[in-house]
């Protein structure tokens, strides 16, 4: 029987319960490295697959458990029969890497073994590889897949992650200072379960999906990927204040505004609502190596034809989400899955999934990376595209990552949905010269 710390967090156990065979969980991560030889992608497949035996994180594979205190629960433990080579593909050379990475994006992980892969693919030319890392949500999340992936590259000693402090609940808990301690638990749990739900409820009364981004599902994906300099990004927070983070959101917003305007569907009235992922990560908790999440909810302002006026509307935005805290509005819905006993994310999860489009249309997530120079098998790592997961009913998703100088974007869609995504990338570039533009005027 597992133990208690070996039993998925409540948000890990949604993610692993949410997924279907054409909505699968994982994320991902596209590394660029430049090849010092023709051999460096096979020689790179080799040492991953050498690596992995020693990395005890990629052994695990999950179980259904029903342990008493998560009884319906699942569990991770070691793959009795772990085999490296199950894990690690060398793909055929290959013209464009994020061609590739969309045909492996769509492909669910297998559930009966440790849920990750790691896939490598030349470049035609010979100059450089590609290695499309992919985890399962539940068995890591951006931090958790960083820590990983950094175990099979080339050692070198990487900073540790700084976590995110959570800030403490507000609204309408009881005060429960002098009931007995079993009791008093109880209460503060159903009493923050009751306030996230009233928050989420509140906010989402009013949602209208946008029949720009919408769509049916069809399990397929593509993958396209756009690098801007962060120079460009500082110079442009500078000239109009805010954050980093409020630059890197307006840029989306402008580059489906062009996007939506090129393909004359036009983008008048156009405003998609985004989930912006927020880390509740803390210190010892519970749960090391669990999803700690919570979310911020905002209306991109799409149909604003003014790039400072899109700006200006995200930092606003985004500013009335900080103050009111990750534990308010349709953007804290995660925090409910801490709520929720391990039978019902088993028997709700999958009502849940198709329930996520009334939430929210785009998920704009930003991805922490270390600013190192990381290399495999010698060859230096150029390039890195975050790629997050894409949940049944979204049209989009969209990550971010600053790495070495340059931020980027890593792009995921439903093929259907939008067929032509490397044309909402080249948009993604277009955008920030406009901005940069806008504010030397």
């Amino acid at each position: 029987m597992p133990s208690e710390s070996d039993l998925l967090a409540p948000l890990d156990l949604a993610f692993w319960n949410i997924e279907s065979p054409r909505h699968p969980m994982h994320l991902a991560a596209l590394g660029v490295f430049g090849a010092h030889s023709p051999a460096a992608a096979r020689h790179a497949a080799d040492l991953l697959a050498a690596r992995a035996a020693g990395v005890s994180g990629l052994r695990m594979r999950i179980r259904d458990t029903w342990h008493p205190s998560a009884l319906g629960g699942a569990a991770r433990e070691a793959a009795p029969d772990f085999e490296p080579l199950d894990h690690v593909r060398l793909h055929a050379p290959a013209a464009d890497f994020h061609a590739v990475a969309g045909a492996i994006m769509q492909r669910p992980l297998e559930r009966d073994r440790p849920p990750w892969e790691a896939h490598v693919v030349p470049g035609e030319d010979g100059t450089s590889f590609a290695v499309l890392f992919k985890f399962h949500h539940a068995l890591a999340d951006g931090l958790r897949a960083l820590t990983l992936a950094a175990a099979v590259l080339d050692p070198m000693d990487l900073p540790a992650p700084r976590p995110c402090p959570e800030e403490p609940a507000r609204g309408f808990l009881p005060d429960v200072r002098k009931l007995p301690g079993h009791v008093r638990d109880s209460v503060r749990d159903l009493g923050r379960a009751l306030d996230i739900g009233a928050s989420v409820a509140r906010a989402t009364w009013d949602v209208r999906s946008s029949a720009a981004l919408g769509c049916a599902s069809t399990g397929t994906r593509r993958v396209a990927g756009a690098a801007v300099e962060l120079d460009e990004i500082h110079t442009i927070r500078k000239s109009v204040g805010g954050t980093v983070n409020d630059v890197l959101i307006a840029v989306v917003a402008g580059a489906l505004r062009r996007w939506l305007d090129e393909h004359g569907d036009g983008s008048d009235g156009v405003s998609p609502r985004a989930l912006i992922p927020v880390s509740r990560r803390r210190p010892r908790t519970a749960h090391p190596q669990g999803n700690r999440l919570s979310g911020y909810l905002m209306r991109l302002p799409v149909d604003d034809p003014d790039p400072l006026a899109r700006l200006a509307a995200v930092r606003t935005a985004m500013d009335r989400n900080k103050e009111a805290g990750p534990h308010r509005g349709a953007g804290a819905v995660a925090l409910l899955a801490d709520h929720v006993p391990s039978l019902g994310h088993r028997l709700g999860m999958p009502v849940v999934g198709r329930a996520a489009r009334l939430l929210f249309d785009i998920l704009v997530t930003s991805v922490p990376l270390p600013s190192l120079g990381l290399k495999l098998g010698g060859c230096p790592l150029t390039e890195v595209y975050p790629l997050a997961p894409l949940a049944r009913g979204q049209a989009l998703a969209v990550a971010v990552s600053t790495f070495r100088g340059r931020v980027h974007y890593g792009l995921v869609a439903d093929a259907q949905a939008v067929p032509d995504l490397d044309v909402l990338a080249g948009a993604l570039t277009a955008e920030v010269a406009e901005l940069t533009a806008a504010c030397a005027l």
